[in-house]
């Protein structure tokens, strides 16, 4: 008697499925060696932001720069790189970086940040 070919593959497969499992990966991240500045709003970018990238991608940014930059650099981590961030938390996250690591000068009619 032959064996089924579509068995044989199904056991093949889930075998390998199996051995694959065992070798599964772990990453550990190093820790963060870069505090974000004590601002109104820094709870939000800290959950945010560190999701996708350390700390010191935020403070190596050239300093003083607008709220429009910052703004474009938060809307461009959602729309670019797909950051899960609420539209609704967009202006909050660039008054934080503007105010801590900008110009320090909001937009007026912005909404101010939540800590």
């Amino acid at each position: 008697m032959r064996p089924n070919r579509n068995v044989a593959r199904a056991v093949s497969a889930f075998a390998t499925l199996v051995a694959a499992s065992a070798f599964a990966l772990t990453i550990d991240l190093p820790k963060e060696t870069t505090r974000l500045k004590d601002a109104p709003g820094v709870d939000l970018v800290q959950r945010t932001c560190s999701v996708c990238h350390s700390y010191d991608y935020i403070v190596i940014q050239p300093p003083g720069k607008p709220h429009a930059f910052w703004k474009a650099e938060v809307e461009k981590m959602k729309k670019v790189y797909g950051a899960s961030i609420p539209d609704e938390q967009i202006e909050p996250i660039a008054q934080y970086l503007t105010r801590a690591y900008g110009d320090g000068k909001v937009e007026p009619g912005a909404k101010s940040a939540a800590r």
